[in-house]
């Protein structure tokens, strides 16, 4: 579904995940959509510069428990991410799931 306009995008969505005041975000649009986010965006993009790896990020340690586990394991697959029924969940999917939740 499409995230801004509500759009039955089956399993066309393009996933876009950007940046912004520190805060990492993940959203699912149409093609149309997509293509209007990144016009609006590029005149800030090619003004802007690239942030290198010298501020590297540092991340917290957490735990998860199984219930949230699972919740997030069900969010993943209707969101269009391949994950398995055991072990540790990608960071990218966490960070996905936090950000939408």
């Amino acid at each position: 579904m499409d995230d801004l306009d509500g759009t039955d995008l089956g399993d066309k969505a393009n996933t876009i995940t950007f940046a912004f005041e520190g805060k990492d975000y993940s959203i699912d649009l149409s093609d149309a959509n997509a293509d209007t986010f990144r016009e609006v965006l590029e005149p800030y993009i090619n003004a802007g510069h690239r942030v290198a790896g010298s501020k590297a990020k540092t991340s917290r340690r957490t735990t998860t428990s199984a219930n949230e586990s699972k919740r997030v394991r069900d969010w993943a697959r209707s969101n269009g991410y391949d994950v398995s029924d055991r072990g540790r969940i990608p960071a990218e999917v966490m960070q996905a799931y936090t950000a939408a939740n």
